[in-house]
């Protein structure tokens, strides 16, 4: 077999490729064999009947589309070994001589993985995120439990934010009731703005038996058509107000908020030692990422459409997962979101050129800077992927098929780490 490889503009080609006669021989054989158990011929039993037969009553070339499908995924598969070149979508092939006895002739029009134009990527200043954990921070979480562990209690003063006021209420679109919008007993808590904007700050300063009409307009994009962007009165009368009463920060509560603390400055050290951790983590991830951001930023590379069309393809099946772990499913998703897959395809698109933009600029990184995973490195991965699900090494490395995908990961690990240890940090 002969391969010619012409490089195009961008990041096109054409692969021009003659198979020798003798394999084609062999796929016609193939082809053959294949046909003649699917049709009857009189007199003779079913995929009995002579290949010089066959071919006087249909012709040969009535097998070569069943020998082009034997013969041409292994050809092409040589040919891009051959040309060392590689492929990031179908080709499309055109076939130029085929005749029984004769060499068989096909071009292939490719996109190929583009060339990378490495910028900066060593000495890259980014500065880390702050890890110090202060005192105002712990007494934040602490204001938010306690809000959680609140107890509504009645009382007769005016509303304020936070406060919980049980409202009936009947809307109105020019003095016309409209369906949906009254309620009963309803516990609306001010502030929270689960109402229509402006609804729940004209009930502040009201007080239990009081009636207000509270005017609202509602937004251009409400799920209600046939009220999107109209005025509208509601009717409202206060029957109760509630508000929060707050625990005291003592040792009866930390030990209601962790049954493992045995009071307040306990609770106070653990959620600290939390927060650190939880704080130096986010640190280090958002290095990296400004990190890989910057050294993608400073690459060129004219990346094919077909790259971004299979990364979107990904993303999309990672959404739908996700949708799935929630009970959900992409069309249940558009129906709710009033999008289409291709509305959604459109929304991933840039996220989808940066991925591949990153993913192409780390494999750079890792090719110039020659940075190989050894065995150890593997079995180190699969040793911890195994601690994580509970699974021994041979079983993780089978579920992924081998090691060449945990092998592109550990790759890019490293290369990030080489990104983090040639940085100016401050």
């Amino acid at each position: 077999m002969s391969v010619k490889w012409e490089k195009q503009e961008g990041n096109n080609g054409l692969l021009t490729v003659e198979v020798t006669a003798e394999e084609v021989a062999k796929g016609l054989d193939q082809a053959f064999k294949k046909v003649v158990k699917q049709i009857n011929v009189p007199g003779f039993r079913k995929g009995k009947m002579p290949r010089q037969m066959f071919e006087k009553m249909y012709g040969v070339e009535s097998l070569f589309q069943d020998a082009l499908d034997i013969i041409l995924p292994h050809a092409y598969g040589h040919a891009v070994e051959d040309a060392g070149i590689n492929p990031v979508d179908q080709p499309e092939i055109d076939i130029v001589t085929m005749e029984k006895g004769q060499p068989l002739v096909f071009t292939a029009k490719v996109v190929v993985k583009p060339e990378v134009t490495l910028g900066d990527y060593k000495g890259l200043e980014v500065t880390k995120l702050e890890e110090t954990v202060t005192d105002e921070e712990i007494d934040e979480q602490l204001q938010s439990q306690q809000a959680r562990l609140a107890e509504l209690v009645v009382k007769e003063d005016a509303i304020v934010e936070g406060d919980t006021a049980v409202i009936d209420f009947e809307g109105f679109v020019d003095e016309v009731a409209f369906e949906g919008g009254a309620g009963t007993d309803y516990p609306l808590e001010i502030g929270s703005n689960s109402f229509i904007p402006g609804f729940e700050e004209q009930l502040v300063g009201s007080k239990t038996g009081d009636a207000k009409d509270v005017e609202v307009t509602f937004p251009e994009e409400y799920h209600a058509a046939e009220l999107a962007g109209k005025a509208a009165t509601f009717k409202v009368t206060v029957k109760e107000v509630k508000g929060k009463e707050l625990p005291e920060l003592n040792d009866d509560f930390a030990k209601e908020v962790d049954a493992e603390v045995d009071g307040i400055d306990a609770l106070r050290a653990k959620l600290k030692e939390v927060t650190a951790e939880e704080k130096k983590q986010l640190a280090a991830q958002t290095l990296r990422d400004t990190l890989v951001e910057a050294a993608a930023e400073n690459a060129t590379i004219d990346i094919p459409e077909a790259m971004i069309q299979t990364e979107t393809d990904r993303m999309l099946q990672e959404f739908g997962q996700r949708l799935q772990q929630q009970g959900m499913n992409l069309d249940l998703y558009y129906q709710f979101s009033g999008q289409d897959e291709d509305a959604l395809r459109g929304q991933m698109a840039e996220d989808a050129k940066k991925r591949v933009q990153v993913s192409l600029t780390l494999e750079a990184i890792a090719e110039k800077e020659n940075l190989q995973v050894t065995e150890e490195d593997i079995n180190t991965e699969l040793e911890k992927m195994g601690a994580q699900f509970n699974m021994s090494a041979e079983d993780i490395k089978n579920a992924l098929g081998g090691t060449s995908v945990l092998e592109n990961d550990v790759r890019f690990q490293k290369t990030v780490e080489f990104l983090v240890e040639n940085a100016k940090i401050s």
